[in-house]
């Protein structure tokens, strides 16, 4: 007889906490404590997750999680190619080394508002 593995999606993690939970595809709640994710995983709500199960005092809890892949994002599917990133990372780097001078020298940089537009649209691209 073969036996499925659990499915279900992230509910919430919490890195710093060490914890968090899982709703399965039953719809049922599972502990999911950080020893149980694999190293370097994000985990994000909505993550779509195969998990092992066990008994534990406080009921089910994950054992061992694997991240299914899924499909490609919008966001991933716009995202900047690196041959595109890196002038805009190097125009970054001058354009903060020149800002560190004038905090330096006790004043906020000039153009603040656009240096920190730029920094976003960078983020975006690497927090995909």
């Amino acid at each position: 007889m073969e036996r499925k593995v659990p499915t279900g999606k992230v509910k919430f993690f919490d890195e710093k906490k060490g914890f968090g939970f899982i709703t399965g595809e039953d719809g049922r709640e599972v502990y999911l404590p950080k020893s149980a994710v694999p190293l370097g995983a994000r985990l994000r709500p909505g993550t779509l997750v195969e998990y092992g199960l066990g008994d534990t005092r406080r009921g089910q809890a994950a054992l061992q999680v694997s991240v299914i892949k899924k499909e490609e994002s919008l966001a991933e599917k716009n995202r900047r190619s690196p041959e595109e990133i890196l002038p805009l990372i190097e125009d970054l780097i001058k354009i903060l080394d020149r800002s560190t001078d004038q905090l330096r020298r006790g004043r906020y940089p000039e153009g603040g508002a656009r240096i920190a537009a730029g920094l976003r649209a960078l983020a975006e691209d690497f927090d995909v």
